[in-house]
């Protein structure tokens, strides 16, 4: 029998939002577990800082912006910069890896998130046979708790918690499987985005936990500079430093119970042995925002988070698990991206490579043997458009430990060493001139190769009214 593949894509979940991660707030157990099965990797990454591209990578094995999904559906903002146009949703002629996984031979189940457009390019319009609760929207329509108001999941009891329903759908139909074919699940849970309303219950335990560390005493949002985006002019950008919400820490905790539910499932079905599970999340945390309750966790000691190229955007937790190829217990250090999903589902699933679609991604199954390197170069971001957390349009390229952004605003260039500099707190572009230009050159001829989109400068740009203390240099 084939293996099966089970994908567990998480929204907004941050780099160090696991303890297996380092974080030292938020309990985790069956994800450390799963960690301690298998493989983690230090150095994943999304393709995109927000949700919506990532996801369209993963279906289709391209960067985003050759797939032409680079922002958020439906998201807009100007500033200094247009926008650029993008497609509102994952275009038909992709042929996506459900699609692949199913002429394979494949179960395709899609269950929670998809937001990669409405009824032209739904789930089932893109291969799967089964999709539960993936609509176009980007959160849940009336909130984590029923009724839910989705047309594709009947509402439960009223107080019935979403992750733990998304769970319920995805182990019954683990469990009412055809046992001759081998099965894709595509569980992407829509925790931990906001709206955050946790499940009652574990709050208080977190509540005291702050109070424990002495965190219930200090204030950690940090007010920053002035958003870029017409449409926040005026809001300044606040920054969490340090992980406290106790609300959020219940989400982060409820869903790790739920991922051991699954993982407890396959066990019991006598799957183990024969099931990749590949946990990840679409980008970073949501760590800025123009709202004290719209930065619910820090992805220090990384910079930023959603919404923004630096690493706490795009840095994320990833895991895989295949018991007889992937060592427990082992650390993976090189640079992967989303993109390589495809490639690696498929050479799991023994199917025949299609290079001409998953051209941007390279199958991790010689790292899952022990292999320490990867057929790649470089890997490369391009976000052209301002993000509702406070980034602002830029793109990408990393290269070894180096990492080069380019700021498309007035195409500023900043250089990190991510070895000696994870958080990206020192900028080496003025003394490494060398590195700089090679790395430039690179992104700029990838950003031809591929027709990315870049943002011209707003003629009707109208620069924000200055309060006392601005500097004008920060707008």
């Amino acid at each position: 029998m084939p293996t099966n593949i089970l994908l567990i894509l998480i929204d907004d979940l941050g780099w160090t939002d696991l303890a297996c991660y380092g974080s030292a707030f938020y309990d985790t157990p069956n994800l450390d577990r799963l960690a301690g099965e298998g493989m983690l990797f230090t150095d994943a990454y999304s393709s995109c800082p927000v949700c919506s591209p990532t996801r369209a990578s993963i279906m289709s094995g391209k960067y985003p912006a050759r797939v032409g999904v680079t922002q958020y559906i439906p998201g807009h903002a100007i500033g200094r910069l247009q926008d650029v146009p993008y497609f509102h949703g994952l275009p038909i002629g992709e042929y996506s890896i459900a699609r692949a996984l199913g002429d394979g031979g494949y179960q395709t189940w899609h269950v929670g998130k998809w937001h990669l457009g409405g009824a032209r390019t739904t789930p089932e319009r893109h291969g799967f046979d089964v999709n539960i609760a993936g609509l176009g929207w980007g959160m849940p329509q009336n909130g984590y708790f029923s009724p839910y108001g989705m047309a594709n999941l009947p509402d439960g009891e009223e107080g019935e918690y979403l992750t733990d329903r998304l769970t319920d759908e995805a182990i019954r139909l683990i469990e009412a499987r055809d046992s001759n074919r081998p099965f894709f699940l595509n569980l992407a849970h829509y925790a931990v985005h906001i709206p955050i309303q946790p499940p009652p219950g574990l709050v208080d335990k977190y509540r005291q936990r702050a109070a424990d560390m002495g965190l219930d005493k200090q204030d950690v949002i940090v007010e920053g500079e002035p958003f870029g985006c017409e449409h926040l002019h005026g809001e300044r950008v606040l920054r969490r430093i340090r992980q406290s919400d106790a609300a959020y820490a219940a989400m982060v905790e409820n869903l790790d119970a739920n991922i051991g539910r699954v993982l407890v499932c396959l066990s019991e079905q006598g799957l183990d042995d024969n099931t990749l599970v590949l946990f990840t999340s679409d980008n970073g945390g949501l760590a800025t925002s123009n709202r004290r309750e719209g930065v619910p966790t820090s992805n220090a000691p990384l910079a930023e988070g959603k919404g923004w190229m630096y690493e706490g955007g795009t840095r994320v937790c990833q895991m895989a698990r295949l018991p007889g190829m992937i060592e427990p217990g082992s650390v993976c250090r090189v640079p992967v991206t989303s993109t390589d999903l495809y490639p690696t589902f498929l050479e799991a699933a023994c199917c025949l490579p299609r290079p001409d679609q998953h051209r941007d991604g390279v199958s991790l199954l010689p790292l899952f043997q022990g292999e320490s390197t990867l057929a790649r170069d470089a890997i490369f971001w391009h976000y052209p458009h301002y993000a509702n957390q406070g980034g602002r349009p830029a793109g990408a390229v990393r290269r070894g430990d180096w990492k080069l952004i380019q700021h498309f605003e007035d195409d500023r260039l900043e250089l990190f060493n991510l070895r000696d500099d994870e958080g990206e707190t020192t900028d080496l572009a003025a003394t490494h001139a060398g590195i700089v230009q090679e790395l430039h050159g690179l992104l700029s001829a990838w950003q031809q190769e591929i027709e990315a989109l870049i943002p011209e400068p707003n003629p009707d740009y109208r620069p924000p009214r200055l309060e006392p203390g601005i500097d004008p240099a920060e707008v």
